[in-house]
């Protein structure tokens, strides 16, 4: 294939698939075995509005089922079709594996438009898409379990959660069906920023570690480095906010769908965020350089590159001008497989998306833990945690002579509470999958970058799996 052309979404990620199958060493046909998506099911269904019936056309894409329940978002976007779900669930599949989640991957997708339907005809519709699902197996905390994507979010998990609940009445666990869902419903504190402090996590490991940071071609900390995002949704926004705010980086544009705005010296990411909420777009923000084309500052000069929209921004026509030195995907996808080849022999350090935005499916596996345990995280253990610092408050006390000052007591006798353990959860597997990701780089002379890596040790793992269940 030359760089004239542009493979799909499901080809890119099949291609990055067989790239790292290649460099292990795998039994005859287990490659192809883990790479095959299981399942796909197209429903059409039609739903009474205002205006009369309608029928909308979903999927469900179960790519494996090497441990259940299958796991993935579900998306409502009017230009989604069947390759694109089964691209988005076989890597959902490799993400769970690289970040040590233990579910198999899934994804779904309705084609529609959000916006043209009023919230009680939303209701109606997802109501109906989840009883769809559940009578063909396709919804359940044993089996298949939905989370927030494009287009969906807090609420619409909300109604599947009480739609299955009604088709199950007797299933204590009914709320484990999806995550993503508010606090007050069964949902885990976290949940919203999940991906987005994910990301922010995998670029503070990249700075921990300097052999990557010298190959990147970079130095010191994230402070004072230039970033541009692509999407101010809720990936991107809590990303940039994060890093800006406790890692001190200088967020010099953002792109969006009306255009880019630019300050080298700086972007505001909540005073942006405050402006595209009122305003409905990016254009006649103060105190920044407006671009029509807003594409363009994907090729401005920067340390790091966040796409954090939609697949296929990054290809081989504009992948060659990138200036970018760390392309960090909080996005799935945003590199055609022609981009990648092109930034890889560039020396363009890549950070993959199947490991950086994997924070989402973390914590949204914390929360269907909490509803299966029926525990909220802290309840049992945190008022332990504040006794044992009073504990140790009154040792130092002792052992200086005097009281220790208000900041210092309230840091100690603080016991974790849920938000403050699902973030550390969160780190710790940001961190240790770094790690592992990168003993795959070293360990192979034929792995040559960080996604094949990352695809190299899902790959790994899942066939470890498949290798035990046919011993």
């Amino acid at each position: 294939m030359n760089n004239t052309e542009t493979t799909t979404f499901l080809e890119s990620v099949d291609l990055c698939f067989n790239k790292a199958a290649d460099a292990l060493k795998l039994p005859k046909g287990l490659a192809r075995q883990i790479r095959t998506c299981n399942a796909i099911c197209e429903m059409k269904f039609g739903v009474e509005l205002e205006g009369g019936y309608e029928i909308f056309t979903g999927w469900r894409a179960t790519h494996s089922e090497h441990a259940l329940p299958a796991k993935g978002g579900l998306r409502y976007a009017p230009f989604v079709d069947q390759q694109e779900v089964e691209a988005l669930a076989a890597l959902m599949t490799y993400k769970c594996a690289i970040v040590n989640v233990p579910y198999a991957g899934s994804k779904g997708a309705l084609k529609i438009n959000p916006k043209k339907y009023s919230i009680d005809e939303l209701e109606h519709i997802t109501r109906r898409f989840a009883q769809e699902l559940d009578k063909r197996g396709l919804l359940g905390p044993g089996l298949n379990v939905p989370a927030p994507d494009m287009g969906t979010g807090q609420r619409m998990m909300s109604w599947i959660a009480d739609e299955y609940q009604q088709l199950h009445p007797s299933d204590i666990n009914a709320r484990g069906c999806v995550t993503g869902k508010p606090v007050h419903f069964g949902g885990v504190a976290g949940r919203i920023e999940a991906t987005g402090r994910g990301v922010q996590y995998g670029l503070q490991e990249l700075f921990r570690n300097a052999d990557d940071l010298a190959l990147a071609k970079l130095s010191g900390t994230l402070e004072g480095k230039k970033i541009i995002v692509q999407g101010l949704g809720n990936v991107g926004y809590h990303a940039c906010k994060f890093l800006q705010e406790e890692d001190g980086a200088n967020i010099i544009a953002i792109l969006e769908r009306d255009g880019a705005i630019l300050n080298e010296n700086g972007l505001n990411v909540e005073d942006v965020s405050n402006y595209k909420k009122e305003h409905g777009k990016v254009e006649g923000f103060p105190e920044a350089q407006f671009f029509k084309n807003g594409k363009q500052l994907l090729e401005h000069p920067c340390d790091i590159l966040i796409p954090a929209a939609m697949e296929g921004v990054i290809d081989h026509l504009n992948a060659e001008r990138i200036q970018a030195k760390v392309i960090a995907e909080a996005a799935n996808g945003p590199l055609t497989y022609e981009a990648d080849r092109i930034l890889c022999d560039k020396g363009t350090f890549i950070i993959p998306d199947a490991y950086l935005n994997a924070g989402g499916v973390t914590v949204s596996y914390f929360e269907w833990l909490k509803n299966l345990s029926h525990v909220r995280f802290g309840r049992m253990d945190r008022r332990l945690a504040e006794t044992q610092g009073q504990k140790i408050i009154d040792a130092i006390e002792r052992g200086i002579g005097k009281e220790l000052d208000d900041q210092s007591r309230k840091e100690l006798l603080t016991g974790p509470d849920e938000i403050s353990l699902v973030r550390s959860g969160l780190e710790d597997t940001m961190r240790e999958s770094y790690g592992e990701i990168k003993e795959q780089f070293l360990g192979n002379e034929k792995i040559t970058d960080r996604r094949m890596a990352a695809y190299a040790l899902a790959i790994r793992k899942i066939a470890d799996i498949y290798e035990s269940m046919h011993l």
